[in-house]
This record gives structure tokens, C-alpha cells and sequence, in this order.
């Protein structure tokens, strides 16, 4: 278990804030962020994902033009081995994710994509250029074969 501290919240008037451990700020509590804080939280605590391998809202160039991944997991030689793609809660998980998913896949390469809305988890591994459906969430040491 890492010594991270997780889920630490502060309150200032209407708004809510999040402590992201990785990142080292306070972010707005927004659904989508609570979303990627537990999906940060399973990776690094249950999974065991080095959170120095961990990139959160990692810049890229998709067609010239700048996207966002919400969470690039790295192998320790710095290549990419999964893009996470979090939605809030109340936006299902479709073909339109799974496409964006893919588009950040073009670029980076990874093996692994996960999709992740807080109800929701769906992980693939591509193969000679096949997308694959996961039946669990691999862990970092099976991300790294």
C-alpha cells in the first residue's frame, strides 16, 4: 500500500475541492473527478500501479488537436500500457467512449484501455490489432508482460 492519503475533501463556501495525491493539488469535486479519484485510488492501492508510473490528465495531440487522457498508466521504460477513460456516473459507457478511448490509442500505443464511470468498468487488451474484452482489471505486474 502506498502512503498516499486519498479522498481528502475541503469546502469553501458552495464549492468542493478534492486533494488528487498524484497530481499534488486541490482539483473541483466535479462527478467526473470523484470518478477518476476512485478509479487513481483501485490503480494505485489495489492494483499496484507505482504512482510515479501513473500521468493524470496526460496532454496529447489527437489530429493536431490537444486531448486530454484522464490517466496514462507507464511501464518503468516510460512506454504507455493503458489510457483510462472516466465519465461521470450518470454518462453511460458506449461506442462513443470506447471510440475516444481509441483515438488516444492511436497516438500512444498502450495495450490496455479501461473505461470507467463509477457504475461501470469495461477493460481491453488489443492484439495484433484486435480489441479484446478483459474479464478483470489487470494488475500492473500483468500490464507489464
Amino acid at each position: 500500500m502506498s502512503d498516499l492519503q486519498w479522498f481528502k475533501t475541503s469546502s469553501q463556501g458552495d464549492k468542493t475541492t478534492v486533494f488528487d495525491p498524484l497530481r499534488r493539488r486541490y482539483c473541483a469535486l466535479t462527478p467526473e473527478e470523484e470518478v477518476r479519484q476512485k478509479v487513481l485510488y483501485l490503480l494505485v492501492e489495489h492494483l499496484g500501479v507505482p504512482p510515479g508510473l501513473l500521468a493524470v490528465e496526460y496532454s496529447i495531440k489527437v489530429n493536431g488537436l490537444d486531448k486530454r487522457c484522464d490517466a496514462v498508466v507507464f511501464g518503468r521504460d516510460g512506454e504507455p500500457l493503458m489510457i483510462v477513460e472516466c465519465k461521470a456516473p450518470s454518462v453511460k459507457l458506449t461506442q462513443d467512449t470506447l471510440e475516444q478511448a481509441l483515438r488516444y490509442h492511436s497516438v500512444l500505443h498502450p495495450k490496455f484501455l479501461m473505461l470507467y464511470n463509477g457504475n461501470d468498468c469495461f477493460c481491453f487488451k488489443i492484439e495484433d490489432g484486435k480489441l479484446n474484452a478483459l474479464d478483470h482489471l489487470p494488475t500492473y505486474q500483468e500490464l507489464s508482460k
